[in-house]
């Protein structure tokens, strides 16, 4: 997190989508606005929903959230009555896209959350699966004046049943949110707690993690030949340092359409209109390399290429 935080600001979570749920709990009457990116975490819409959220959504591009745009959108938001709680950004090779927020934009972020009195939520659940080994200071790490939550998990890293993850942040929200938490499940299991520590503690996790973050550097890189073998040429993305994903592209292609058609063909991704709040992004794909062997990675990409010539 880059900084040393005081267990008083610190709680332990069911998964980080739990510390998201809570922070919503807190933080949001029926009705109020998150500014989420675009394209976001599908997940996150979903418990934002829950409690009662509406949203605003800010662009995104290879940089990540395009911070120097807030300022209008909370300005329109506010004047269009828009009770705006929090921004939300997830930091590093974003779910969908797997951007990362450069650090220049990490900064003015923070300033403008001051600026016009908000809260930011980090989720940060990628962010040790970096495949150059380079990693940005979290906006955690800045924050003086109690303003940013912190949310990790040990999902990515570990193992996803592990179901054990954090959220970092001022001391006194922190105590609300464990108030919350106590109404409905009391605590995360202690036996995953002791389970992970240990592991931990006995430095299996210091050893794994580069182990893993190579296994999938290959599988990504497979990828990212894959579809410039293979996709037409006016397929637009990215290649992500690091993380699960690839977010494409395909000018004039319905990715709901294109589906069913890769679907036939046995190939699977997630449509573009599931990230965004308002169902656009209808000519965007999300892809995921984790799961996959390079040779099938390569095969999953000939045949999503068939069902676009079939378009």
């Amino acid at each position: 997190m880059g900084r040393v935080t005081d267990p008083s600001e610190m709680l332990i979570t069911t998964g980080s989508q739990e510390g998201m749920d809570l922070l919503c709990s807190v933080l949001l009457n029926d009705g109020d606005t998150i500014i989420v990116e675009g394209p976001t975490y599908p997940g996150a819409l979903h418990a934002m929903r829950n409690r009662g959220a509406r949203f605003l959504t800010a662009p995104c591009d290879k940089d990540g959230l395009i911070v120097e745009n807030l300022p209008a959108i909370i300005e329109q938001g506010r004047k269009d009555g828009h009770k705006i709680k929090f921004i939300y950004s997830i930091v590093n090779f974003q779910n969908p896209s797997g951007a990362t927020l450069s650090t220049e934009r990490r900064k003015k972020l923070l300033e403008i959350a001051e600026q016009y009195d908000l809260i930011i939520f980090e989720d940060d659940p990628y962010g040790h699966l970096s495949y150059t080994g380079e990693h940005k200071p979290t906006i955690f790490s800045m924050d003086k004046n109690g303003r940013v939550v912190y949310a990790c998990s040990f999902s990515k890293i570990l193992a996803p049943g592990t179901r054990v993850a954090w959220i970092v942040g001022d001391a006194t929200l922190m105590r609300k949110i464990a108030m919350v938490k106590q109404g409905t499940n009391l605590c995360t299991s202690v036996v995953a707690q002791a389970l992970v520590y240990e592991y931990c503690r006995l430095g299996h996790l210091d050893g794994f993690l580069p182990k893993i973050v190579a296994h999938y550097a290959k599988k990504s890189a497979a990828m990212d030949e894959a579809f410039k073998k293979h996709l037409p040429a006016n397929t637009i993305y990215h290649t992500p340092e690091g993380g699960f994903f690839y977010w494409l592209q395909i000018p004039g292609i319905d990715s709901n359409a294109l589906f069913m058609k890769a679907v036939e063909k046995g190939v699977a991704f997630v449509t573009g209109p599931a990230f965004y709040p308002d169902a656009t992004g209808k000519d965007f794909m999300r892809t995921c390399f984790t799961f996959a062997q390079p040779n099938e990675i390569e095969e999953g990409a000939k045949r999503l290429a068939a069902a676009i010539k079939e378009l």
